[in-house]
């Protein structure tokens, strides 16, 4: 026997009130803070639409990578990198099979799933944030176990996962951190994805997806308490693997439109000439990311963080607002070394003799260096 499962714990009332509020989060979810370009979107696209998306695949993957509509309009983009990538990401999510984004932290993995479940469904917030104590009712379903112990089990007694809301409205669901869930966990997914069915025994039911249902997750292979996916689990997933950016161009491009962003949400004044210092910032990171520097001729040792575009924005954001609070409102070496010294020395012995020796082999002797490499002794010492 089949059910079809209400949502209990967000009505859509509610949900499509959140919009009117936005303005007043800290964050808004995807669908809220770029809700003008998705409407311009879903009025100018006439191509085919996959059931209960909506838009159509290549109006998702222009929401992604950015463009101009034929009135004009203006599509930010929200991921720099292959656009094969993001068309393989989105096609995928028009069939059957769910998808795996995997990729090094720092990649934009959750960024990009948000937005994806943003422009498919509407709705990125039927989220699952995998850690090492995510119970199996995180993803199925749990009780009210007050209506469970007065009534017994019920439908009414019964509180649906977002995976479970997902699969009764035809919508997106995300499950963050994949590999940081339990192995056996990590398993309850692979009857949803095969069967696309949620069987309920204690009722004697299950719910069917119904056409629409999707699910995306996030995973990477580089952080410490990963669990490696069963063969069975991974066969369910068509794997997109971000990388990181290509050049340092890019990854400046990224920074500078990720730092101002966030900046515009916090408030913090627009820095002039910033990017100087975002492109030291990226310098930086990419050296020691890739052991050697940019000019090729000096081979160095790599810290045992990831340095990645995401460390390298909160590291600009965070030096933005120093300038604006405790500065002249200009971004300066001295505002974003502290920031620097705290993403690369994560050992406090052996990072801190690499990046001592990264100080005084490169930056020391590299032009129009001076002040950042004073400022980066003195936060040192």
């Amino acid at each position: 026997m089949s059910v079809s499962v209400e949502p209990t714990s967000v009505e859509p009332s509610q949900n499509n009130s959140a919009p009117a509020n936005a303005a007043q989060a800290l964050r808004p979810h995807a669908e809220d803070a770029f809700a003008a370009e998705l409407a311009a979107l879903a009025a100018q696209d006439d191509r085919p639409r996959p059931a209960r998306w909506k838009l159509s695949p290549w109006a998702v993957a222009t929401y992604l990578l950015g463009g101009t509509l034929p009135d004009g309009t203006v599509i930010t983009p929200k991921y720099v990198g292959p656009r094969r990538i993001v068309e393989v990401a989105v096609t995928t999510l028009a069939t059957d099979r769910a998808l795996l984004l995997l990729g090094v932290p720092g990649t934009a993995k959750t960024w990009v799933s948000e937005h994806l479940a943003a422009a498919v469904s509407g709705d990125s917030t039927l989220l699952v944030q995998g850690t090492a104590g995510t119970p199996e009712e995180a993803i199925r379903y749990g009780w009210n176990y007050a209506r469970l112990l007065a009534h017994g089990p019920s439908r009414d007694a019964l509180v649906p996962s977002p995976v479970m809301r997902a699969m009764a409205e035809g919508l997106t669901a995300r499950v963050e951190e994949l590999t940081r869930i339990p192995a056996d966990v990590q398993d309850t997914l692979i009857t949803i994805l095969s069967e696309k069915t949620l069987p309920i025994p204690e009722l004697g039911q299950e719910v069917q997806a119904v056409r629409g249902f999707n699910l995306i997750a996030t995973a990477n292979d580089r952080d410490r308490g990963v669990n490696d996916l069963s063969s069975a689990l991974r066969r369910r997933f068509n794997t997109v693997v971000l990388p990181l950016p290509a050049d340092a161009d890019t990854e400046v491009d990224i920074v500078s439109r990720r730092v101002d962003q966030i900046g515009r949400s916090l408030d913090l004044p627009t820095a002039p000439d910033g990017i100087d210092e975002i492109r030291r910032v990226v310098t930086v990171f990419r050296e020691l990311r890739d052991g050697i520097t940019a000019d090729g001729r000096t081979k160095l040792k790599s810290p045992s963080g990831t340095l990645s575009t995401a460390e390298a924005i909160s590291v600009v954001t965070n030096g933005l607002a120093l300038a604006a609070h405790f500065g002249d409102g200009v971004l300066r070496p001295g505002d974003i070394a502290a920031g620097i010294l705290g993403a690369v020395v994560r050992d406090p012995a052996a990072d801190r003799v690499i990046w001592q020796e990264y100080l005084e082999t490169v930056v020391r002797e590299r032009d129009g260096w001076k002040d950042f490499y004073r400022a980066c002794r003195e936060v040192s010492a």
